[in-house]
């Protein structure tokens, strides 16, 4: 029954309508998440959470007074969130040990993907966590149609939506008895959503060719390429424009030479503070776009037709719907919107 009520309520905001009320958390609870079930018989009091895009979510819940650390981070906070951040422990800005986490002593791990908390658990397998009698969450969006059988990005069957993030965001909201937050952020995020894509409705838009550049390890080598099912994806099918990729991998890489071939009109660039590989500054991208032979010919680096994007409105969080305003900004303000 309580599934029940909350797709009604999904539903209502998904009209735009006001959603009806529901009813306090009834613990003990069970949450089928990933392909587990995770029994909830109170509110969590501690949460560990494992990557930004969690932590995020977590904050604009209204959570962060339960926050006992946090790791795995691209780049700065949400800006509203920077003073309560500020306070909480940061256990790594990448991956943090099994037994940093589980020092915290928290109730609930929350990680945003399955190769930090997961079969291939880079911080910890779920089984692991379960027993000492630490409860683990995964987001959906890293499990729903997506296959993650090694330590790459996975491969994704069917194209990411924003509904999973709006599942994720009332799934922890049940968790924590607190539905009438995760009605309203999900509302916020519909409208703010609804208003990007109604300000590029201009034909001149439709199936233009976008390449989205989120890193490489080697500046002159393959780059990692927004794959066709991607959060990335979902962004340009919303506004109208096309990709130019068509692998089911999240995050495939691809030489310059086959990304040339397509000759897209606009390159988004990833933008973070994060300095794993080569190309994670963008000013090193740039650079190698306007020099090199193959990408210097390409039309979005003769026109200049950059749109610089943070990382993390790349990634399946809360801020794809950044990324939705910011792409929408930028084809608005190369005049293909008219």
């Amino acid at each position: 029954m309580r599934k029940f009520l909350a797709a009604i309520a999904l539903a209502f905001g998904f009209a735009g309508l006001a959603a009806p009320s529901l009813a306090a958390t009834q613990y003990p609870l069970t949450i089928n998440n990933c392909g587990r079930e995770v029994v909830f018989n109170k509110a969590p009091a501690k949460i560990v959470s494992v990557g930004q895009g969690m932590t995020e979510v977590l904050f604009s819940l209204g959570l962060a007074d339960r926050s006992a650390g946090t790791a795995v981070w691209v780049g700065p906070v949400l800006p509203r969130y920077a003073e309560v951040n500020a306070r909480i422990k940061r256990l790594a800005d990448n991956d943090p040990s099994f037994e940093s986490v589980v020092g915290q002593e928290p109730d609930l791990v929350a990680a945003e993907f399955e190769w930090h908390v997961g079969q291939q658990g880079s911080v910890g397998k779920r089984e692991q966590f379960a027993e000492l009698g630490i409860n683990t969450y995964t987001a959906p969006a890293d499990c729903v149609a997506k296959i993650n059988a090694d330590s790459g990005d996975g491969v994704r069957k069917e194209l990411f939506t924003m509904d999973l993030i709006y599942r994720e965001i009332a799934e922890l909201a049940e968790i924590f008895d607190i539905t009438d937050r995760g009605d309203a952020l999900v509302a916020e995020l519909q409208q703010r959503e609804a208003r990007a894509v109604a300000s590029v409705a201009g034909a001149a838009a439709k199936n233009l060719p976008v390449v989205f550049w989120f890193s490489s390890k080697e500046i002159n080598g393959d780059a990692f390429i927004a794959g066709k099912n991607s959060a990335p994806a979902y962004i340009l099918k919303m506004l109208g424009a096309k990709n130019v990729v068509a692998t089911d991998e999240e995050w495939p890489l691809v030489g310059w030479e086959t990304i040339a071939e397509a000759n897209p009109a606009v390159i988004v660039v990833a933008t973070m503070d994060r300095r794993r590989y080569a190309a994670d500054d963008p000013t090193v991208k740039l650079n190698f776009l306007a020099k090199d032979p193959v990408t210097s010919q390409l039309d979005a680096v003769r026109n200049k037709r950059f749109v610089m994007m943070d990382a993390q409105s790349m990634n399946p969080t809360i801020r794809t719907i950044d990324g939705i305003e910011t792409l929408a900004k930028g084809i608005n303000s190369f005049g293909l919107a008219q």
